[in-house]
């Protein structure tokens, strides 16, 4: 498994992470410490989760499996959604902050988290009063680095800004989604990412499944499919459009001998500035073949057909900046 370091830190990341958004739900704890010991099996060290998935479900099957190998895993999880009904129960105060990483924590299994992201913006909370309760956490050990997920390029830089300014902590890395057919952060966030040595990790690495070519857009997705139980994902992803480009990408991948979903993956895994690329599975023979694409190198033929594609789904425009 190929390591590569989260920005600027000296953080090691497998570059593969496996996503534990249905750890729980549509796929049970058994089969949740199944995947994911495959996936310590073969170099992975990331492990992607969140206080909102499943209700904290997610968190606690999480922490049962990496009870016995803490030190070797890169625990990652995250704060800001909803969990309750009262005013303080999501968001990025430092109340909630502080109460939601205690019960990461219970639920984990664990006195510390290694990334500890804020999972949306709040536009109704400072940036500076988040980034101050986690420059504590910080300070306490209970947090080792921190990150932000959603946010626009300006929210990162600006965050970034109040960390120096201030001494505080700083968002060391970044996760976005990222895939042949969303690759809008590849105007601002990853060459401000590069710029400022912050690391990314990408979510969405198939287009909630669209990218593996297993859907038919006249055929109504299985109930226990992302499609089926997500209907922001279906409302991202299912289009005529999408579809018609994921024929054009899986005839270039038929034409070298590639799954499509292999080689989705290996073109996020072979731009250097990816930290990881983050894995929702549900069978091991699922994580099998989406490890093997760490090996794949696209050509230049391919990366221009990719490059096509998205030209389809975005036509150049006059952009505002130079």
């Amino acid at each position: 498994m190929q390591l590569k370091k989260l920005g600027r830190t000296g953080l090691k990341v497998s570059a593969i992470g496996i996503g534990t958004m249905f750890f729980g739900n549509t796929i049970q704890e058994a089969d949740a410490i199944k995947i994911m010991d495959m996936g310590f099996e073969n170099g992975i060290n990331l492990i992607d989760t969140a206080n909102s998935y499943v209700g904290g479900r997610s968190e606690e099957i999480v922490g049962k499996a990496i009870k016995n190998k803490r030190h070797e895993v890169v625990l990652a999880t995250k704060v800001a959604h909803k969990l309750g009904l009262g005013p303080n129960d999501f968001g990025l105060s430092r109340k909630h902050i502080m109460h939601a990483v205690e019960e990461s924590l219970r639920r984990l299994d664990t006195d510390y988290i290694d990334i500890y992201y804020a999972h949306a913006p709040d536009y109704s909370t400072p940036i500076e009063e988040t980034l101050r309760a986690f420059d504590y956490l910080v300070q306490q050990g209970k947090v080792r680095y921190i990150a932000c997920s959603n946010f626009r390029a300006w929210q990162l830089i600006k965050a970034l800004w109040v960390s120096e300014h201030y001494n505080l902590a700083r968002f060391d890395c970044i996760q976005s989604p990222y895939n042949l057919l969303t690759r809008d952060i590849e105007y601002e966030i990853l060459p401000g990412c590069a710029a400022e040595g912050v690391g990314v990790t990408v979510y969405s690495s198939l287009a909630a499944g669209l990218l593996t070519g297993k859907y038919n857009p006249n055929i109504t997705p299985a109930p226990d499919t992302r499609f089926g139980v997500d209907k922001v994902y279906k409302e991202r992803y299912w289009s005529h459009i999408n579809f018609q480009a994921v024929a054009h990408l899986k005839q270039i991948a038929d034409t070298h001998s590639q799954s499509l979903t292999q080689f989705s993956l290996a073109w996020i895994l072979n731009n250097p500035l990816i930290s990881s690329a983050i894995i929702g599975v549900s069978s091991m023979k699922q994580l099998e073949e989406n490890i093997v694409s760490i090996d794949l190198k696209l050509t230049s033929e391919e990366t221009k057909g990719c490059d096509e594609v998205w030209l389809e789904l975005r036509p150049p425009r006059i952009f505002y900046g130079h």
